[in-house]
């Protein structure tokens, strides 16, 4: 998540993956004030235009808000509130409306916060990763934003088999690669490249030689190209090395830890959202990953209060979506899993 602190009371954001709508989710209470730009519904005037004709004008307004969820698929967030500020003399403050909050759009929070707050704030800005799955002829890219996975369509170049090798031109299928990956290099600050055969170690040197500042690195195990490639890359072990900071990483860490502790049958984790809550009562519970699946078979009040009291007592949270094999596996275990200090019988 972008942020900038404008004073100590003010904070601007713009949300960048899923995770970040979750955390303003979390952040955002009762009588906190958010600024923003939006639309409101305003009647039209003239002789020659119906009574009831409206058009929707862009607006500035400042609100309190009073209701705050997750709507959608869990991509948007909605404030509600009363209007304490506008830019438009037509709306009458304490007016009531909508602000909804989608990825890459821009709030401003104005309130006390708490140091638990700032720290979901500034802790959130995870950095991306760019995975470049690629073979002779053939590439495929994919967006890592904290837990949350975007493939781009799979790019044919030319004509590839042993029995077109006069039809294929390196030089190019290597600009074009380069060419894709500026146009997306925004969205991350790592650049992985893999696949099978030894044409991703000639794609790896000239992006290295061509792309300066960026860290970009080739990585060896991953014998499928193209989409299949990205999907074998994220449910490796091998990202455990390559990307050991991110969140997917140390989601995949806790993940596989839990199944070795059902395979001893040890009483170090908890799965599911009863369990896993009677163990935070006693302070038991070190990490959590939970899928957006809990939000929406539990009430969200109650999912978004045990976050907090997770995240108060020193525990570490991971939100993770169905975009990647490690999201799916978290909804099959109920939505919510968590590694505990210490051995707990829920």
């Amino acid at each position: 998540m972008k942020n900038r602190i404008i004073d100590k009371n003010s904070i601007f954001v713009i949300p960048e993956e899923l995770d970040d709508l979750l955390v303003l989710r979390r952040v955002i209470k009762k009588n906190d004030l958010v600024a923003s730009e939006t639309t409101w519904s305003l009647k039209k005037s003239g002789e020659y235009i119906r009574p009831n004709k409206k058009e929707r004008v862009k607006i500035k307004i400042l609100l309190q808000a009073d209701k705050v969820y997750l709507v959608g698929a869990f991509n948007r967030l909605q404030i509600s509130g009363k209007i304490i500020e506008t830019n438009n003399d037509s709306i009458s403050y304490g007016s009531h409306h909508s602000i909804y909050v989608e990825i890459n759009s821009s709030i401003k929070i104005i309130k006390e916060w708490t140091a638990t707050e700032k720290n979901l704030i500034s802790s959130n800005m995870a950095a991306g990763f760019l995975l470049l799955s690629v073979e002779r002829g053939n590439y495929c890219i994919g967006i890592v934003k904290g837990t949350h996975l975007q493939i781009y369509p799979e790019t044919s170049f030319g004509s590839t088999g042993k029995q077109y090798k006069t039809d294929f031109n390196m030089e190019k299928f290597l600009d074009q690669i380069k060419k894709s990956i500026m146009l997306l290099l925004e969205n991350s600050n790592n650049v992985i490249v893999f696949g099978p055969g030894n044409t991703k170690n000639r794609v790896g040197d000239y992006l290295n030689r061509k792309i300066k500042n960026i860290d970009i690195r080739i990585t060896d195990g991953i014998e499928s190209g193209g989409e299949d490639g990205i999907y074998v890359f994220v449910k490796s072990k091998i990202i455990k090395n390559v990307m050991r900071n991110s969140k997917l990483a140390k989601v995949a860490y806790i993940i596989n830890e839990i199944m070795l502790l059902a395979g001893r049958k040890s009483n170090k984790f908890s799965m599911g959202f009863k369990q896993t809550n009677l163990a935070n009562k006693y302070h038991a519970v070190e990490s959590v990953v939970f899928s957006y699946k809990i939000i929406e078979e539990e009430n969200e009040e109650e999912v978004i209060n045990f976050l907090n009291k997770v995240e108060n007592s020193g525990a570490k949270i991971y939100g993770v979506d169905s975009t990647t094999d490690l999201g799916l596996r978290v909804n099959s275990m109920g939505g919510i899993v968590a590694l505990l200090r210490f051995s707990f019988d829920v």
